[in-house]
């Protein structure tokens, strides 16, 4: 999508040198991408023990017992 911004020059040309890149739309890219995930790793934290799961970790870790070849269950 093309879209016009007016972006302060200063930041933008460290930020490109910083990250290596000669365009400042990979610059400008990658800066968003990256702002999306902390804040999505920022919104899992804050879920941090507010999510209660009843799970039965031992149980969900049995086998059920093998059944014998020929055999029908009834």
């Amino acid at each position: 999508m093309r879209t016009t911004l007016d972006l302060p020059e200063p930041l933008i040309e460290e930020a490109r040198r910083l990250l290596g890149f000669k365009s400042k739309t990979d610059t400008v890219v990658l800066s968003l991408r990256e702002m999306v995930r902390r804040k999505r790793i920022e919104e899992l934290k804050d879920l941090l023990g507010t999510v209660r799961l009843d799970v039965d970790i031992a149980g969900s870790r049995r086998r059920p017992a093998a059944r014998r070849p020929g055999r029908r269950r009834k």
